[in-house]
C-alpha cells in the first residue's frame, strides 16, 4: 500500500501528506470541506516566509487529495527541488510547524529516496527498524519526529502492528498513544539539526550581486524576484534549439541594459556563476575584458537574459487579464482577509509602497502556490513575464539613476572552500562532530594507542552481510579475552574424535600422533585415551605452532614482523644504518631465541605505511579510521622518508 501512497517516483522531489486525526469516517463532503478550510489557514498562517521564498523548481503546495485504498482523505503536495536540498529540508520545517501550530494533524514526509529521515538519522536507529518494515511508521505530530514501534514478543503489547501498519492504524495509534511514539532524543536531534535556524536561515541562504541588465528584466525582477530562478535554470539547462531564440534577441534588447542588484539563491548563483558561456555575435551581447572591475555584473547579467530570452521564446502572448480572473475570485477575497487578520502587511497604510510591494508579492504567492496547477489560468513562467511587460512601464533615466546607489554586493567567497573546511563538512555531514586537528606542529599530540584501541574495538564488534559496526569511541567497547570460553570453543572445532578435523591440513599422519584414531582400539582403552586427548591435542598444537615459528623466522615473512629485540637493537646502531643489514644481524642472533611479535606495534606501523602510501588521498587506512572518530596527521616527513628510500 505505500506504493499507492507515494507518486509516481520523480526524482529530486519530495512528497508530503497531512492528516486528520482521529481519522474517523464520516460525510466525505464535509471532511473536504475541512480539509480545504484546513489548506487556507495554513497558507495564510505561514505566508510571510513563503510569498518572498525562492525557489529551485517548484513552490509547497497544498491540494486536497480524495480516499484512495486504505489511505483517507487528506491534504498533501510534491515539490520538485532539483539541485537545491535546502528546499528539501525548508519543507521538512514547515511540515514540523505545521503539525506544531495545528496539533489535530499529522504529516508523512518522503522521497524518491523513501524515508529520507530515517537515512539522516541511520547511526542511532534500533536494530528492527529496516527498510523494509518502515513503511508508515515515520510521523510528525504535535511538531514532534514520531516513530511507531514494532513488538518486541508477539504477546506483548498486542495493540501494535507486527507488520508494517497501514495508514489508517498509524493514524489511530498516533490518536490513542501520542506520547508513547516520541522518537529518542538522538533519532530527533539527527533530523532537527537540518532545520535548526530557519526561518532566519532563509536570509542567510540569498546571495545578493550585481547584474547588467536589460530594463525590461529589471521591472519584471522588482515585481517577481522569483522568476529569476526560472530564468537561471533555463539557462543552466539550455540546448541548441534554446540557444537559437536569442540570434537575435527579440524581448529584451541588449541596448537597454542598466545596473541593478538581483537576489539569487546560494544554489542558483553558483549554478550561473559555474557556467562558461559565450553569446553568439549575433544576439548584441558584448562582454568587456576579464579584468574589467564590473566584467562579473556584464556576465551574470548576459546570462540571466539568455535564460528570460529562452523563457519567453517558449510561449506566447497571455491576456493581462488572465491574472485578474485568478485575484476576482470569493477564496482570492477571504485569502486577502486573513493575511490582513494575522498581520501580513505589518501595519502599513493601504495605497503606501510598502503595502503595493507586499500585496504584488501575495498575488503571486497565491496565484502559484494556492489555486490549482491543473487550473486554466495558472500561467508559466514566460507567460508571467510576457504579461508583466504589457502592463508594466517603465523609465530608463529612472533606472539608471538607480543603478548609481545600489547596495554593495555579497562577497561570494563561500564559493571556495579550504581542504580543512571540506573535512569539517564531511565530518558533520557523517554524523561525527570531532574537531579537525591544529595545523600547528607543536599543537599536534596523537595517541597512537588510541589507534590500536580502536581497531581491537573495531575487530569485536559485529559484522553481517549488512555491513560492520564501527565503535564511536575506542572505550566503547572494550577487548577481552577469556581462556575457557577460547578453550572450550577450540574443543568444538577440533572436537574429541579425530574424524572431525580436515584431513587437508595434514601432511603426514605418522607425524601427528594426537591425531591417530585406530579403529582396531579396545573401547575402554579408547574411552581412556579420550580423556587425556585434549591436553595432549593442544600440547602438540603449541609444539607444531612453535615449529613453523622456528621454520618462518628466517624467511621474509619473519622479517616483516617488528619484535622488542629488533627495537632494542636498531635503538642501539645508528640511524643511518642500512635496515637490511640489521634484518639480518637479527636473524643470525640465534635460531631458538624467538621473541614475541608485538601486536601492537605491529598494527600501528602497517596502518602507518599504508597511511602514508595514500599520498594525501583517500583510502581504506583513513577511511577506517576517521569512521571510528580516529584522526591521522598528515604525513610531514614524507620527502625525508622518500629520500632516505633513494639512497
Amino acid at each position: 500500500m505505500e506504493g499507492e501512497l507515494r507518486l509516481a517516483t520523480v526524482d529530486d522531489a519530495v512528497q508530503y501528506q497531512l492528516f486528520l486525526i482521529p481519522c474517523e469516517p464520516g460525510d466525505p463532503d464535509q471532511r473536504r470541506e475541512v480539509l480545504q478550510q484546513y489548506i487556507e489557514r495554513i497558507l495564510v498562517q505561514f505566508a510571510p516566509i513563503l510569498v518572498s521564498y525562492i525557489w529551485q523548481n517548484q513552490p509547497f503546495n497544498l491540494k486536497y487529495k480524495p480516499t484512495k485504498g486504505d489511505i483517507p482523505a487528506h491534504i498533501g503536495g510534491m515539490t520538485k527541488f532539483g539541485d537545491n536540498i535546502e528546499d528539501e529540508w525548508f519543507i521538512v520545517y514547515l511540515i514540523q510547524q505545521i503539525t506544531k501550530k495545528f496539533p489535530e494533524l499529522a504529516a508523512r514526509v518522503d522521497d524518491n529516496d523513501g524515508e529520507f529521515l530515517l537515512i539522516e538519522a541511520a547511526d542511532f536507529l534500533p536494530k528492527w527498524l529496516t527498510p523494509e518494515n518502515s513503511a508508515n511508521r515515520v510521523f510528525f505530530h504535535q511538531g514532534e519526529l514520531c516513530i511507531i514501534p514494532q513488538p518486541k514478543t508477539p504477546g506483548e503489547e498486542p495493540w501494535l502492528p507486527a507488520t508494517s501498519p497501514t495508514i489508517l492504524q498509524a493514524l489511530m495509534l498516533l490518536s490513542a498513544h501520542p506520547e508513547d511514539f516520541l522518537a529518542t532524543k538522538s533519532i530527533r536531534a539527527a533530523v532537527y539539526k537540518h532545520i535548526s535556524g530557519y526561518p532566519e536561515k532563509v536570509q542567510a541562504s540569498l546571495h545578493q550581486a550585481h547584474c547588467y541588465l536589460p530594463a525590461g528584466i529589471v521591472v519584471v525582477l522588482k515585481h517577481r524576484p522569483a522568476l529569476v530562478a526560472a530564468a537561471v535554470q533555463a539557462f543552466y539547462l539550455r540546448d541548441s534549439i534554446d540557444l537559437q531564440a536569442c540570434r537575435p534577441f527579440k524581448t529584451f534588447l541588449p541596448n537597454t541594459r542598466v545596473m541593478t542588484s538581483v537576489t539569487f539563491t546560494k544554489c542558483l548563483y553558483a549554478q550561473l556563476m559555474q557556467q562558461k558561456f559565450v553569446p553568439d555575435r549575433r544576439s548584441g551581447y558584448t562582454l568587456p575584458s576579464p579584468v574589467h572591475h564590473q566584467y562579473k555584473a556584464h556576465e551574470l547579467g548576459m546570462k540571466l537574459a539568455h535564460g528570460f530570452e529562452i523563457l519567453c521564446s517558449k510561449c506566447n502572448t497571455v491576456s493581462p487579464d488572465s491574472k485578474r480572473q485568478v485575484l476576482n475570485t470569493p477564496f482570492w477575497a477571504g485569502f486577502l482577509n486573513n493575511l490582513k487578520t494575522n498581520n501580513y502587511f505589518k501595519g502599513e497604510l493601504e495605497g503606501s509602497a510598502k503595502y503595493l510591494d507586499q500585496l504584488h508579492m501575495a498575488e503571486n504567492y497565491f496565484q502559484q502556490s494556492v489555486i490549482k496547477p491543473e487550473s486554466s489560468v495558472a500561467l508559466s513562467p514566460g507567460e508571467e513575464i510576457l504579461t508583466l511587460l504589457q502592463t508594466l512601464s517603465f523609465n530608463l533615466d529612472e533606472l539608471e539613476k538607480e543603478a548609481a546607489s545600489l547596495p554593495p554586493e555579497d562577497d561570494d567567497g563561500w564559493l571556495e572552500i579550504s581542504p580543512d573546511d571540506l573535512d569539517q563538512i564531511l565530518s558533520e555531514a557523517s554524523g561525527r562532530n570531532e574537531s579537525i586537528p591544529p595545523s600547528n606542529e607543536e599543537d599536534q599530540k596523537y595517541d597512537l594507542a588510541e589507534v590500536t584501541e580502536s581497531m581491537k574495538a573495531f575487530v569485536s564488534k559485529v559484522s553481517t552481510h549488512e555491513g560492520a559496526e564501527t565503535p564511536w569511541s575506542p572505550a566503547e567497547a572494550c577487548v577481552t579475552f577469556d581462556v575457557d570460553s577460547f578453550t572450550d570453543a577450540l574443543d568444538r572445532i577440533l572436537g574429541a574424535d579425530s574424524e572431525e578435523l580436515d584431513s587437508d591440513d595434514l601432511d603426514e599422519e605418522e607425524q601427528f600422533e594426537f591425531l591417530d584414531s585406530d579403529e582396531d582400539l579396545d573401547s575402554e582403552a579408547h574411552g581412556q585415551e579420550e580423556q587425556a586427548l585434549p591436553n595432549k591435542m593442544i600440547g602438540s598444537l603449541r609444539s607444531y605452532m612453535n615449529d613453523m615459528d622456528c621454520e618462518l623466522t628466517h624467511t621474509n615473512v619473519g622479517k616483516s614482523f617488528i619484535t622488542p629485540r629488533k627495537v632494542a637493537s636498531s635503538a642501539k646502531e645508528p640511524l643511518s644504518r642500512d635496515a637490511d643489514c640489521a634484518l639480518e644481524d637479527d636473524s643470525d642472533a640465534g635460531d631458538t631465541d624467538l621473541t614475541p611479535v608485538d601486536v601492537d606495534l605491529n598494527l600501528v606501523t602497517n596502518l602507518l605505511e599504508s597511511y602514508s602510501a595514500q599520498a594525501g588521498l583517500a583510502g581504506p587506512a583513513s577511511n577506517i579510521l576517521q569512521s571510528m572518530g580516529v584522526h591521522l596527521p598528515e604525513n610531514s616527513d614524507h620527502r625525508c622518508i622518500n629520500s632516505r628510500a633513494k639512497d
